[in-house]
């Protein structure tokens, strides 16, 4: 396949991320390889990293922080911080799923964000995310990608349904249920909750259809009853692609936000490989990937969460040093931005019509939905500029609602913060599209925070 190299390697980073628990773990393979060392939150680890170092922890499988100290690194440093969401849109399997009708075996589903949910009919649909099993007398938590098509949720042939096209609505609990299989299937089959004696309060054996646990311990090579429990989501198994005459654009999945979150991953990643980072002095640099930025982020692993907070206080612990580090700290909160739809021109502002491939776009909203301001976004035109970049503009129209980041959420820290993101179409689709050269264009941004923010801060007077 032809195409831009960073390009080309999203494809994979994407196509491996089928929920935030893979983007998560394919994001510390990725940081391990740089020579990132693993920390835990709940180690003493503040006394033991060291100026140079290369460091990150994860939180319950779903949200990442990984930083570089500098070489002349002491309490008290500002940060640079690229945060973003390795959420997207999806179905997530209840809690009790088992589901019958007419004779299918069905999976019982919940929507997940703001997803555009009619392009989730007629796909071929699979199950990843994360089983809890048994484990050497203990438990664990492993994750589970089903590489095949097992799902389906079919739409209504236009001849039963003449209007479907007039407006294209359905009942998301009532005609949005995935089909499994046939019940006939099953017939010559052993069910696994034929267990001896009533079941235990921690299995759930009886919540969902034999064949999926039967398909789940086959794919982690375990006994059925050895699952105990499961987060798992639906995904497309059509992988991500590039497209366009030349390349210019992917068709993929869960762009918004796995695009941001590779972007930062790879920067920091290629940070610490140049002869710079060796004699590098000024800030910590510093990535974060949270969880649930669709539904709100407060969860413990979101951006209202304690990550970011946690991290600055145990490098500078004091009030002192504390209060000194988040003056000098910059935070850029990385999402997808809206693309000018060529069917749907009237939906942007006549002067802030972003284009694919057009270069990074700062997201500014008088309201604070975003947190972009004038200071802000000179800082990032700056930076941009060090790499020969080029910047666009995007404000929504006033007789339009705005949607958020987890920007207005991070700048209650006090840490100054600037909305950017690439341009993309059909946000929240099952299939997005998005420019192929911005993926280069976010990791040039990224990387010049990373090399020339603290150098850029101490020209810049404001207070």
């Amino acid at each position: 396949m032809q195409g831009p190299e960073a390009a080309l390697r999203f494809l994979s980073f994407v196509n491996a991320s089928p929920t935030p628990f893979h983007a998560v773990h394919n994001a510390i393979l990725r940081l391990e390889k740089a020579g990132f060392t693993k920390v835990l939150e709940k180690d003493p680890w503040e006394e033991s990293v060291k100026p140079g170092g290369k460091y990150f922890f994860s939180r319950n499988q779903t949200s990442l922080v990984a930083f570089t100290l500098p070489q002349k690194w002491k309490q008290g440093a500002g940060v640079s911080i690229v945060a973003t969401h390795v959420d997207s849109p999806n179905l997530k399997v209840r809690p009790v799923s088992k589901r019958t009708k007419e004779g299918y075996l069905q999976v019982g589903v919940e929507t997940y964000g703001g997803g555009i949910w009619h392009s989730w009919l007629d796909r071929d649909l699979s199950l990843a995310g994360r089983v809890v099993t048994t484990h050497s007398g203990g438990f664990t938590s492993r994750l589970v990608k089903i590489d095949r098509p097992i799902l389906r949720i079919p739409t209504l042939a236009i001849h039963l349904d003449r209007n479907v096209n007039d407006a294209f609505k359905f009942n998301q609990e009532t005609e949005f249920v995935p089909i499994l299989g046939q019940i006939a299937s099953q017939l010559n089959q052993a069910p696994a909750e034929k267990l001896q004696g009533p079941a235990k309060a921690s299995s759930v054996q009886d919540n969902h259809h034999s064949a999926l646990l039967s398909l789940l311990a086959d794919e982690l090579s375990v006994a059925p009853e050895e699952i105990r429990d499961f987060e798992l989501s639906l995904y497309d198994t059509q992988p991500s692609v590039l497209g366009g005459l030349n390349s210019e654009f992917i068709f993929s999945p869960r762009m918004d936000n796995l695009f941001s979150s590779f972007c930062a991953v790879e920067a920091l990643a290629q940070s610490v490989s140049t002869p710079d980072f060796q004699t590098l002095e000024g800030n910590v640099n510093c990535i974060a990937l949270f969880n649930h930025e669709e539904v709100g982020s407060v969860s413990t692993s979101g951006a209202e969460s304690s990550l970011l907070p946690s991290l600055i206080n145990r490098l500078s612990p004091s009030a002192s040093a504390n209060a000194r580090s988040i003056s000098k700290s910059f935070l850029v909160s990385a999402d997808m931005g809206h693309a000018l739809h060529p069917n749907f021109t009237s939906k942007h502002e006549d002067n802030h019509k972003p284009s694919m491939n057009g270069g990074v776009v700062i997201k500014t909203n008088a309201k604070q939905r975003y947190t972009s301001d004038a200071v802000t976004s000179f800082m990032v035109k700056q930076l941009i500029e060090r790499k020969g970049g080029r910047v666009q503009e995007y404000e929504v129209r006033n007789d339009m609602s705005c949607g958020s980041t987890v920007g207005p959420m991070l700048s209650k820290m006090g840490i100054k913060t600037c909305d950017v993101g690439c341009a993309m179409l059909s946000m929240h689709s099952i299939r997005e599209t998005a420019g192929s050269h911005d993926i280069q264009n976010a990791i040039d941004l990224f990387r010049s925070l990373f090399e020339s923010y603290a150098e850029l801060e101490q020209s810049l007077v404001v207070d």
